[in-house]
């Protein structure tokens, strides 16, 4: 039957970044990815990411997390759904400081001030072949990439980063004059991206403050990404068009992202909301096949 039949499962958001928490650390069998879709469908629980808590792989770490997004693909990170597992383990454990491990390494997380967390999400990579890009380019503040005709692209030269997942960020004036749902599905499977990318719209309010849309790799139109926030603000920041700690707008809220000077580590906090409590039937995953 797999992994999440009978499974208890929590569902969250963070910002707007639809989230399900489902508690492995009893020991279950990887999800397989058409387990992963049948849960994300109308009759399971519809998320954007599914954060699955395995037993700590890492002496000091509180779990080990995998990360799903709602068509079976597995992503490296999560920062809004990190947030909300920080939440709940918090909330058994009493701690105020949680370590986990994820596919894009160990990332710290803790309660800041107002009922807010924050997420160490670790330091940007800009390498070509760590975002990894195709072919090689030295500067990826912007790269050769647009959609559209030649000689009037609509969308173009955008900058490119690795936060845990690859990013590629479209500078423009306004982040609702585009079809994202059009072009989000084309950018993201541009052969440049053999591993496929999160497609962000971004635009520089002022030096304190970004404005972003993104389409997610694997999981579509998104109300909120939080490492692609991260992406943005670095991005930015890299041009010296902002400061090194922004408030990043999202259709589903802001968050404030501080690139740390002292060890290039980027950390993104915000809130988090519980919706419900839910336990999924196992009629769903009748003909979704054990890994």
């Amino acid at each position: 039957m797999g992994a999440l039949a009978n499974q208890p499962f929590v569902k969250m958001n963070g910002i707007g970044n639809e989230i399900v928490v489902v508690d492995l650390r009893k020991g279950a069998p990887a999800i397989a990815p058409e387990e992963a879709r049948a849960a994300a469908s109308p009759q399971g629980a519809p998320y954007d990411q599914l954060m699955a808590l395995y037993p700590p792989r890492t002496p000091g770490t509180d779990a080990y997390i995998r990360i799903y997004n709602n068509d079976g693909s597995e992503a490296g990170a999560c920062g809004n759904g990190m947030r909300c597992v920080a939440s709940i383990v918090s909330g058994e454990n009493g701690k105020s400081a949680l370590t986990f491990e994820t596919e894009a390494g160990i990332l710290n997380c803790w309660k800041a001030e107002g009922g807010l967390f924050t997420v160490d999400m670790g330091p940007p990579r800009f390498k070509w072949n760590e975002i990894p890009l195709a072919e090689e380019f030295r500067d990826t503040r912007a790269i050769e990439l647009q959609i559209g005709p030649i000689d009037k692209p609509v969308l173009h030269s955008p900058s490119v980063v690795n936060m845990g997942n690859p990013h590629a960020i479209f500078w423009v004036d306004d982040v609702n004059a585009y079809d994202l749902e059009r072009f989000g599905p084309l950018l993201e499977n541009h052969p440049i991206f053999p591993e496929r990318a999160n497609i962000t719209l971004a635009h520089i309010v002022d030096r304190t403050h970004i404005v972003i849309r993104t389409w997610e790799r694997g999981a579509g139109l998104t109300r909120a990404c939080g490492s692609a926030a991260c992406a943005a603000a670095v991005a930015a920041a890299r041009f010296k068009r902002t400061e090194r700690t922004v408030r990043v707008t999202l259709p589903g809220g802001d968050l404030t992202i501080e690139w740390r000077e002292r060890d290039d580590h980027v950390l993104m906090t915000g809130p988090v909301a519980f919706e419900f409590n839910g336990t999924f039937n196992p009629n769903l995953f009748e003909k979704a096949p054990a890994p």
